[in-house]
């Protein structure tokens, strides 16, 4: 990816996140990671090779900066969704679903707090979290170095259950030279930005699998800005 790309797109990020600190309190924000067991940042050979074989599985983050859901502050709180689909995440040509899913919901949060977060990240994941089977209470961390979202360097962490590691994608990574970001996020949010999973990881329990898919070209990084409900 040529520097007016990367340009372009940190410029965009600079201004979202410069616009949340302006937030009037209706609105929730915060950041947003996910990772897959496929490419989302590809060429078509590459993609084309995965579709229908992998890429069912998921891990979503989200941490709030500052905002509230059914009236409830949910500042610096975290909540993680885990999914299985039925098929590749993404795939415009087959269904995914069924979907199975597990929150991972953070174990700071009071008992209004964790049902507001389950809510919110029902909300934000759409039909990939409307079949949890399973809700746990984690401690759950995202973090980016030096605080700055536009390196791409994030670490989300829920306990010993799932972990997400990315880093920015860079020349070094292009196979055919024909890469695209081929799969929009999993969530709503803005200015995303595909980054390189150094680490993709699930042990829980609920969905009869569990995973380590590192190094790929499997993740996102994003802001979000949702009205508060």
């Amino acid at each position: 990816m040529n520097k007016a790309f990367w340009g372009i797109l940190v410029l965009c990020l600079g201004a979202g996140l410069a616009l949340a600190g302006g937030l009037p309190s209706r609105n929730i924000y915060g950041n947003y990671v996910e990772a897959r067991t496929a490419d989302v940042y590809t060429g078509p050979c590459f993609a084309n090779s995965e579709v229908g074989l992998t890429g069912r599985l998921a891990v979503l983050g989200w941490k709030v900066t500052k905002g509230s859901w059914d009236g409830v502050s949910l500042d610096g709180m975290g909540v993680v969704g885990v999914v299985r689909a039925s098929d590749t995440l993404g795939d415009v040509y087959h269904s995914s679903y069924p979907v199975k899913a597990v929150l991972i919901v953070d174990s700071r949060a009071n008992v209004e707090q964790r049902l507001a977060l389950q809510h919110f990240a029902k909300r934000m994941g759409g039909d990939l979290l409307q079949d949890v089977v399973r809700v746990e209470y984690q401690p759950i961390d995202l973090t980016f170095v030096n605080d700055d979202i536009h390196t791409m360097k994030a670490t989300l962490t829920a306990g010993e259950m799932a972990k997400i590691q990315t880093r920015a994608i860079n020349e070094n990574d292009a196979i055919c030279h024909n890469e695209e970001v081929w799969y929009r996020p999993l969530s709503k949010v803005q200015h995303a930005m595909p980054a390189y999973a150094l680490a993709n990881t699930y042990s829980g329990q609920g969905l009869g699998e569990t995973w380590s898919s590192p190094d790929k070209r499997s993740a996102f990084v994003a802001s979000f800005m949702v009205p508060s409900e």
